[in-house]
């Protein structure tokens, strides 16, 4: 890497810095009062994109999360990126810099937040990141500290299982000198298709009375529990703190599952030609435990007016399953049509068939090196330089006992990007003013890899704001990407009666399905268009329309097997297998390659927010918030905030191509990748209130319905995956902010319980055939076997 670290150093003039370092605060402060924003903020980055969502300490006590994880989760509508196929996790910034992973700050309470910034997926180039995942950036209060202890339980209102969590955390946060430490176990009881009233298919019922019910030993729900330990620690550099900071993390999680597959079954025919469907006792039993251990290391540091940062994390991960093997049950077939077991006697105990095991090592490490300023000013303002260059290691090694050696895979990536933003025309500088602000950025990266090359990419776009409350994008990128060392190299699992929809026969079968991974997948080529308005509304303050395009091209896609349908069959022969009377036994479901995928899709949305209430003395005065109630989960006792923003995505088109020259599915016209296909028509809904201390928030999302085609032949049946609407709710109150109730008990200082009900209208997926019947495979609990479900959150800071 060394051919890039002489232009770093030969680029580092005197010029502004990408974003301030330094941590926002205002020392003592009294909790009655909230924040009022003047100007920028330390920590906030400065871009020619401006914020998609911004919330301060007031908004972010509105939601009601218990963690910063679970804020992103709230907002996720707006952090969402549209971009590519969607999906990724957002770029993390803390006080406007790079952090080696999220990890580091995930159970954060909210309360340590001064200002959140949502950024559109443009701005990750500033940061040395492909512009197809959106950036969050916390600006943390100068000065806080807290402990805390929480736990929560949950159930489905159709009983069965639940699941319950148990957390302990420390946080103390003073200027760049930060410490937490976190401890969570979760727990998810198991949950039988026999608890739900499952409908069984005629090969999965015994025919003898006193046999064991396969459907009380196959699993809905795995019983599994998790327990997860991580601590972060970073230190400002230099005598006073401010020049630069240095950071480490690590976390240690375990994950234990158990999982039912139900029973051996085996039909016995009688010498006379009576036959009689048995099943075996004992269940086909799979366990799974993977230890995983995860580490980074940050350092940023100013040099000169440039803004240098350097991340390390690495991750080391071990997963063990064992999968019982089916019983031999050719004796008792033998003995039954010998006439020497009667086919609805006591069957003899068979021995013991053992067990398969599947061992998988995977290792990573992830080396990333940024340098961003700005190399000359020009009429319209300074120009911004962003150079980056990593190295990436990923490392599987797995074993199967059912095959003979083991697989081993390794990656090494070296990496060298650069990013320049030019300004073109500005209002403040009397530049072209007419115009408005323009400005162009444009960049380009290569990776080498060990096993795929070199991979290229880049990228061009245009951002202009004719005026202050309007803001229009336009941007491309062309990228090559190598698929996941995971997707090429997993270690092979057989997983048993599975049940799998047949659309070819129209009908649900139990088979053994395959997973693991396809070392045949190819090198995949992206082109991404994106067009972008955003507009503040000017009769409602704080308040946007939003509005997006996207436009995406790859060839050569990695994707999961998809859903069997007769065209997904007739490309991919050889992963299905079939018994002579034409029954789906067997289903190989390691990932495939397309040839190529096309989409085009708007999306558009509208965000709404207000106060509530009059506002306090120490707000009218101009003064902030985030006193000792304000830490404790508290936010004021002033203005409240209520919010409302609702998204709506309408797809054009959504086309695969299978294989060359093959089928062409059309996925908005009855072709199907994935169970339910997709719908042409989403909404997302989020927003809520929250006043002294009480709030409610809601998050909803629709989708329309979807018919997915049979093949047409006789026996084979369209589906119809009617639309969903999920709606969850939830209640809290923080009981700090209770001045009379704290007065009486101190106890309830810190103190917030809330009620969640998820899937508050028990919206489930109802599949349906051409006769309008349900078929077996697509029963509602098997796609959602939660259904509705309340719980209770109880969380104290001290």
């Amino acid at each position: 890497m060394r051919f890039v670290a002489l232009p770093f150093l030969a680029l580092v003039p005197a010029a502004p810095a990408l974003a301030q370092s330094a941590a926002a605060g205002t020392g003592a402060e009294t909790p009655e009062e909230i924040v009022v924003i003047a100007g920028r903020y330390r920590g906030s980055v400065d871009a020619p994109q401006p914020p998609v969502l911004e919330l301060d300490e007031a908004d972010i006590a509105s939601y009601g999360a218990g963690s910063l994880e679970e804020l992103l989760d709230a907002i996720s509508p707006q952090v969402s990126s549209g971009r590519g196929r969607g999906g990724g996790h957002p770029v993390i910034l803390v006080n406007g810099q790079r952090v080696s992973s999220f990890r580091e700050l995930r159970n954060y309470p909210p309360e340590a937040i001064r200002k959140v910034e949502v950024l559109p997926e443009e701005v990750a180039l500033r940061f040395g990141y492909p512009a197809d995942q959106r950036v969050v950036n916390f600006i943390l209060k100068d000065k806080f500290s807290s402990r805390k202890i929480a736990g929560e339980y949950n159930i489905p209102t159709r009983g069965g299982f639940a699941e319950s969590e148990l957390e302990a955390a420390l946080l103390t946060v003073a200027g760049p000198n930060r410490l937490s430490l976190n401890v969570q176990v979760d727990d998810t009881s198991l949950l039988t298709e026999a608890e739900r009233g499952v409908r069984q298919s005629a090969s999965n019922i015994p025919t003898v009375a006193g046999d064991p019910d396969p459907a009380r030993y196959r699993s809905l729900v795995a019983d599994s529990r998790e327990l997860k330990a991580d601590g972060a620690w970073s230190r400002g550099l230099g005598e006073d703190g401010l020049d630069g900071l240095i950071g480490v993390n690590g976390s240690f999680t375990r994950t234990d599952a158990r999982s039912l597959a139900g029973l051996d079954m085996v039909t016995l025919t009688a010498p006379g030609g009576a036959s009689a469907r048995r099943s075996l006792p004992g269940s086909l039993t799979r366990t799974a435990r993977t230890d995983t251990f995860q580490g980074g290391v940050t350092l940023n540091k100013p040099l000169g007016a440039w803004q240098f940062t350097a991340t390390l994390d690495g991750s080391h991960a071990e997963t063990t399953t064992r999968i019982d093997r089916r019983a031999d049950t050719s004796g008792l077939v033998a003995d039954a049509a010998a006439g020497l077991l009667a086919i609805d006697g006591p069957l003899p105990v068979l021995p013991d068939a053992g067990r398969d095991e599947a061992d998988a090592t995977s290792n990573a490490l992830s080396a990333k090196l940024t340098l961003a300023g700005s190399p000359l000013r020009l009429p319209a303002g300074e120009s911004a330089l962003t150079l980056s260059a990593g190295y990436d290691y990923t490392g599987l090694d797995s074993r199967d006992s059912r095959l003979d050696g083991r697989t081993s895979l390794k990656r090494n990536g070296l990496a060298a990007g650069v990013n320049l933003g030019l300004p073109l025309t500005s209002r403040k500088e009397g530049v072209l003013d007419a115009i408005g602000d323009l400005s162009l950025s444009f960049g380009g990266g290569i990776d080498k890899l060990s096993d795929f090359g070199t991979l290229a990419n880049w990228n061009a776009g245009l951002t202009w704001s004719p005026v202050k409350s309007l803001t229009l994008q336009a941007s491309y990128l062309a990228e090559e990407a190598a698929p996941d060392l995971t997707d090429l190299g997993n270690p092979q699992v057989l997983t048993l009666n599975v049940p799998v929809y047949d659309f070819t026969r129209g009908e649900t079968a139990l088979v053994t399905v395959v997973t693991g991974g396809n070392p045949a997948l190819a090198k995949e080529k992206r082109r991404d268009i994106k067009l972008s308005a955003d507009w503040d509304l000017p009769f409602l303050r704080r308040s946007s329309l939003m509005l997006e395009y996207f436009r995406n091209r790859s060839d050569n896609v990695t994707s999961s097997f998809p859903v069997l349908t007769p065209a997904i069959e007739a490309a991919f022969p050889g992963r299905v297998t079939r018994d002579a009377s034409g029954t789906l036994i067997a289903l190989d479901r390691r990932p495939v390659t397309f040839s190529s995928t096309e989409s085009s899709r708007l999306r558009y949305g509208l965000n709404l927010s207000g106060t509530i209430g009059k506002a306090s003395a120490g707000e009218r005065n101009g003064h902030g918030g985030g006193g000792p109630a304000a830490m404790l989960g508290g936010g004021g006792s002033g203005q409240g905030r209520w919010s409302l923003n609702l998204y709506h995505t309408v797809r054009f088109d959504e086309k695969v191509t299978v294989a060359p020259g093959g089928p062409v599915l059309d996925l908005l016209h009855g072709g199907a990748l994935t169970d339910g296909g997709v719908a042409r028509h989403e909404v997302e809904l989020e927003g809520g209130a929250y006043y002294r201390g009480f709030g409610l928030r809601a998050k909803g999302a629709y989708t329309a319905p979807v018919h997915v085609r049979g093949s047409g032949a006789p026996g084979s049946s369209d589906l119809r995956f009617g639309s969903t609407f999920v709606l969850n709710l939830r209640l809290f109150v923080n009981f700090g902010q209770q001045e009379k109730l704290v007065e009486k008990s101190p106890f309830f200082k810190g103190l917030r319980l809330a009620f969640q009900f998820d899937n508050l209208f028990d919206s489930r997926q109802r599949v349906t055939d051409e006769s309008g019947a349900v078929p077996l495979g697509y029963q509602a609990d098997y796609r959602d076997p939660r259904g509705r479900f309340v719980g209770i959150d109880l969380r104290k800071m001290f």
